[in-house]
């Protein structure tokens, strides 16, 4: 049953203004206005989490993934709304796989060992209270899957929300807590400040009781994260390509990239964001991707204008990140129907709407010789972030040789961006994928720290 308009903007109403926080410290569930005070909050709470049993995390879980779908709509709308990025509908379909998909206890295992010498295990520890620092792009989802990932693991979590997202990820928040006090857990298993700033980020990246720093944005916060002296995982940028050669199902390919584009209006760090097309197929992709696919092709001279119009001497243009194409085009003066989705044209690969990650539904397509110029391409276009990739191709050897070169967390072959996060394919989801660091997709036993235990000669009875 679908919520009617007017009664979810009364309800978005109503929660914003619920959450007036008060000024004195110790907000209400999980918000403070200190963030030494916040985490604080958590380290208590941590106490409690630790010694729970994994069943009764797993109920905190299941809790949480129970009203995160309740709320799927409503933090889907906060988010467009505050923000102004990305698409009410996919954000649902987000939600919903945030809630799915993402690991919870059962990601734990012990390794265990039994000989003639006796027992050892290798299990899976918390950290503690872990810093994590989350974008504006993926906002909500991004705090529901982390929390989920290190509440399951046995840590609590402080936050330092992209201010441009505050609201929503307090909706969120306050959320995750209500969770876990529902399902006879503690308050304050997930907390932020009121005004997050760089300022509080600093506290917290800084504070004696955080062990673990995780940030999801882009080069600048990671750096500063693995720059602070501690155990830092990375989730940073990506300018994920998408290869296409002569053996692929063209029809299917052009169909595949920009479904993966368009969704949420191409805010995923893993969505494609340029295509490199093999000369001898290029046109016949070009055809399908106009024809069938809603994509509006850009003459010269308006790409000229829409690259003067995204990008800016400080870089991205903040107003056009995660628009529709249909408002791009209008900020250039150009009207198009509703079912234009994307936006198409062909340049070199050093074109600044192709070589920037622009996370908006643009499309350039770079011409290549043959798959090894196409790879050699598509690898510079990567930029060594080592993030995310893509291929259409029914030749093994191609698909080999590419996944060695692009050396990324993610290659996702013949389907849709989205199908690397489980929509669509195989595997869990996440919204913190650590190129950069090396743990590709986090999940929970991304959040511990392995411990061994021995028992010297006993405990082998065979």
């Amino acid at each position: 049953m679908l919520i009617n308009e007017n009664l979810v903007q009364d309800i978005v109403q109503e929660v914003v203004a619920k959450m007036q926080i008060a000024e004195a410290p110790g907000g209400k569930h999980g918000v403070f206005t200190d963030m030494n005070d916040a985490i604080a909050a958590a380290k208590a709470s941590q106490a409690v989490i630790r010694r729970m049993s994994l069943d009764q995390r797993e109920q905190i879980i299941s809790n949480i993934r129970r009203k995160t779908h309740e709320n799927a709509e409503i933090i889907a709308r906060m988010g467009v709304n505050e923000t102004g990025m990305g698409n009410v509908g996919h954000k649902i379909l987000k939600h919903k796989l945030v809630a799915d998909k993402t690991p919870g206890t059962e990601d734990l295992k012990t390794t265990a060992w039994s000989g003639d010498r006796g027992l050892t295990l290798i299990e899976m520890g918390p950290f503690g209270v872990i810093g994590a620092i989350t974008p504006c792009t993926n906002p909500s989802e991004t705090v529901i899957c982390n929390s989920i990932g290190m509440i399951a693991a046995g840590n609590t979590v402080v936050f330092n929300p992209h201010p441009q997202a505050i609201r929503t990820s307090i909706f969120a928040l306050n959320m995750i807590n209500e969770a876990s006090l529902e399902a006879g857990g503690p308050d304050n298993v997930a907390c932020t400040v009121e005004k997050p700033t760089l300022e509080t980020s600093g506290i917290m990246m800084k504070h004696k009781d955080i062990p673990l720093l995780v940030a999801t944005g882009g080069p600048g916060v990671v750096t500063a994260v693995l720059s602070s002296g501690k155990r830092g995982i990375g989730a940073g940028a990506g300018n994920p390509p998408a290869v296409v050669d002569e053996t692929a199902d063209i029809r299917k390919a052009a169909e595949d990239i920009v479904n993966g584009c368009t969704f949420d209006n191409n805010l995923p760090c893993i969505a494609e964001k340029e295509i490199v097309a093999v000369e001898s197929i290029a046109d016949e992709l070009m055809h399908y991707m106009i024809s069938e696919q809603g994509c509006y092709l850009i003459s010269k001279e308006e790409q000229d204008r829409l690259t003067a119009t995204v990008l800016t001497p400080k870089g991205l243009n903040r107003k056009c990140v995660g628009r529709d194409a249909k408002t791009l085009l209008g900020m250039i003066g150009i009207t198009v129907p509703d079912n234009i989705r994307c936006i198409v044209f062909e340049g070199e690969k050093e074109h600044p709407l192709i070589a920037e990650e622009l996370m908006m539904p643009i499309l350039g397509v770079v011409r290549a010789r043959d798959i090894d110029d196409a790879i050699e391409k598509a690898v510079w276009l990567e930029h060594g972030n080592r993030h995310s990739a893509h291929i259409h191709s029914k030749n093994i050897d191609n698909i080999t040789k590419y996944a060695r070169e692009i050396d990324t967390a993610i290659l996702v072959k013949n389907a849709p961006s989205y199908a690397a996060l489980g929509f669509g394919g195989e595997g869990y989801c996440t919204f913190t994928i650590a190129s950069r660091t090396g743990e590709g997709l986090t999940s929970t036993k991304s959040f511990t720290k392995s411990r061994r235990c021995v028992m010297s000669d006993s405990l082998c009875i065979r």
